[in-house]
């Protein structure tokens, strides 16, 4: 089992295996995650999804911009073609070291409350509640999907916004309180439709 702890770690997607690379048991892997290079690297354990089996990575290297792995005991093609397919996870690392390193889980931030930071751009109120966070959308850059408590509504009162996009950069996101529920917001003018 991948934890003596009775309470297992959580785990996340880091990669499936796809096809064979060569003849000794190298394989392609599709990645799920944004630090490859230390998921990859000689000695990582992988899991499969129940956590039963361990793939231990043996070495791994890019060409052309994909990632080629090498677990243990993954010798020959017909082992490695037998791999394909297999989604592998690692264990999400320590909150309190990601919370001093400033880093964050996408799903740690859905479900936030958006306030206003204080001297703010627009010169707004601080703390005044904007949204809750409903979604992070995980491309270049990762983009909150914020759900707006006071939706924009045209003439007529027909809604037409109800959410907003704001990049997750330190400039617009300054502070999330994890332990409170809450993320600040200092958002320019037109960022935010109804601000």
């Amino acid at each position: 089992m991948h934890s003596d702890d009775p309470q297992q770690p959580e785990l996340l997607r880091v990669c499936r295996i796809g096809r064979a690379q060569g003849l000794k048991g190298e394989v392609t892997v599709q990645i799920f995650t944004d630090e490859p290079e230390y998921r990859f690297a000689p000695g990582a354990v992988l899991y499969t999804k129940d956590g039963e089996e361990e793939y231990v990575v043996e070495n791994s290297r890019t060409f052309k911009n994909r990632w080629i792995v090498k677990f243990e005991g993954i010798d020959n093609r017909d082992q490695s073609e037998a791999a394909n397919g297999i989604v592998l996870y690692g264990e999400a690392d320590d909150p309190e070291d990601m919370l001093e390193a400033d880093e964050w889980y996408p799903k740690d931030l859905i479900g936030l409350e958006a306030r206003l930071a204080e001297n703010n751009m627009l010169g707004l109120e601080p703390g005044v509640v904007v949204g809750k966070v409903v979604d992070v959308i995980e491309v270049a850059q990762w983009l909150l999907k914020i759900r707006l408590v006071n939706p924009v509504k045209d003439a007529d009162g027909v809604m037409v916004e109800n959410s907003a996009l704001v990049p997750f950069v330190d400039e617009l996101v300054p502070d999330i309180d994890l332990e409170e529920g809450y993320l600040t917001l200092d958002p320019p003018g037109g960022l935010i439709p109804g601000l």
